[in-house]
């Protein structure tokens, strides 16, 4: 259920609405857009809230939402969210972007020749991870804090927002501290006490689609993140598990389009991950844009054939120039350029 306020409604009026609602143990959001002002309301409402809501001084109307995930639907919030982070990188809004850098930081060299290549190249914000998810245990776990200050070292000195994996309850300080966005991996996206952690920290989070999710699952998983107050969602879709084993996963563009239509939040496209093959990464990139993500994440490591995770899905700093170059030409035939690059900074 959504309260839409009058245009001239004043704050008093606005309290009143909150103070009712919470007297009878409902949550308001409130949510201004550029035509109106909304307040919705969460929690289990019953049939006579309606009118009840609707008598009270500064509503023009209350309507309902037919969609089970409400903060993230297009009924609550019409127009695309945008999301501010530093260096003057925006998150949504027509002109995507793109998050670049290794799946992994082994070490401080092989992040620099990642980052500066990547950065060069145009890319937006700087991806690492320092806490890796692996399906073996003896497998590369990431450097962990340490690998965070190396990457918030990088991305502070070449001017680029970082964003990282936040694994685990356990992290979410270290990573809201030295991170500009926190991701939730496929595996987590239905952890729900790490979701409601995670928006509380007020840090943009980015929300992958789990491997077997719905799509319906997938926004409802973001409700837990927006319900503690926090907007900065991103959501990201990674390819699915099928019976398909040509490719590490299948690449659902369908979900792109689709969810831009359900959903005002930014939706980006991880085609590393999506097929697990690098010769894969920029048509797969291409067609991402084509269909209206909002933004790319691209795996990027020096020397792919010597990396500790997803060397095979990774591009060199050269070939992420040709995908950037790619991705450049198709967004502005498509009347969707490319974001501004980030302004240059002294590299040593």
């Amino acid at each position: 259920m959504i309260v839409v306020m009058t245009t001239s409604h004043t704050d008093a009026e606005r309290t009143a609405v909150f103070d009712r609602l919470k007297e009878l143990n409902l949550q308001g959001q409130a949510i201004t857009g550029i035509e109106r002002s909304v307040i919705a309301v969460l929690g289990q409402v019953f049939p006579e809230l309606r009118d009840e809501l609707s008598t009270m001084d500064g509503v023009d109307e209350v309507l309902r939402v037919s969609k089970p995930y409400k903060l993230s639907s297009r009924e609550v919030h019409e127009q695309d969210s945008v999301i501010g982070l530093q260096h003057g990188v925006q998150v949504g809004g027509g002109r995507p972007v793109v998050m670049a850098g290794p799946c992994s930081i082994e070490t401080e060299e092989q992040l620099w020749e990642s980052a500066s290549g990547v950065q060069k190249a145009g890319a937006h914000i700087l991806r690492g991870g320092a806490f890796k998810p692996r399906s073996s245990p003896y497998s590369f776990q990431g450097l962990g804090v340490e690998g965070l200050k190396m990457l918030a070292a990088a991305g502070s000195q070449l001017g680029m927002p970082v964003i990282t994996e936040l694994l685990s309850l356990r992290d979410v300080d270290a990573c809201a501290q030295y991170s500009d966005v926190l991701q939730i991996g496929t595996r987590n996206m239905q952890n729900f006490v790490l979701l409601s952690e995670a928006g509380k920290t007020g840090k943009a989070v980015m929300l992958k689609r789990g491997m077997g999710a719905t799509i319906e699952e997938w926004l409802l998983a973001a409700e837990y993140i927006l319900s503690e107050g926090n907007p900065n969602v991103m959501l990201c879709e990674r390819g699915i598990r099928t019976f398909e084993t040509a490719t590490r996963n299948t690449m659902d563009l369908n979900a792109i389009a689709l969810v831009k239509r359900l959903s005002h939040l930014p939706v980006i496209s991880d085609p590393s991950h999506g097929t697990g093959h690098w010769y894969l990464v920029q048509p797969m990139s291409l067609a991402s844009i084509a269909v209206g993500a909002d933004g790319l994440m691209i795996e990027v490591h020096p020397n792919p054939d010597h990396a500790l995770s997803d060397g095979a899905q990774s591009l060199t700093p050269a070939n992420f120039q040709q995908l950037m170059d790619g991705v450049s030409s198709l967004g502005d035939a498509v009347g969707r350029p490319v974001a501004e690059r980030p302004q240059a900074v002294a590299q040593s």
